[in-house]
């Protein structure tokens, strides 16, 4: 048996110059992000990685006027009325939708720049 245990030769590498390291490794030019705003951006992340989610807004933006009725949502989805209300909830608590009622049905809009928010907040200098 050779060193370490093992049957075969073990190469061992030589230890780097702590001079030579400081070299390699570059400094961050901006702040990155808190834990906190970190834990807000996946919030608003998750809110948006579900294919259902994501075709909600899809129809939303493609509606006239872009805002739909939740009443024209659940065909195209082929989902009821309740589970396209979660859905829509979870947009809105996300902040990408806005909500507007009208006698007894509720209209959804996209909030402008929400998106861009989002992407903002990965490369903000």
């Amino acid at each position: 048996m050779s060193i370490f245990g093992y049957a075969r030769p073990v190469t061992l590498l030589p230890m780097v110059d702590d001079a030579r390291t400081d070299a390699c490794c570059s400094t961050p030019t901006r702040d990155a992000l808190s834990v906190e705003e970190a834990e807000r951006l996946a919030r608003r992340l998750k809110a948006i990685a579900d294919p259902v989610r994501l075709r909600l807004m899809s129809i939303v933006a493609a509606s006239e006027g872009r805002e739909a009725c939740v009443c024209d949502l659940t065909d195209p989805l082929g989902l009821s009325q309740p589970t396209v209300s979660h859905h829509l909830k979870v947009l809105t608590d996300a902040g990408y939708l806005a909500r507007r009622k009208q006698g007894t049905w509720a209209y959804y809009r996209l909030i402008p720049g929400a998106l861009d928010a989002v992407t903002a907040s990965l490369i903000a200098v």
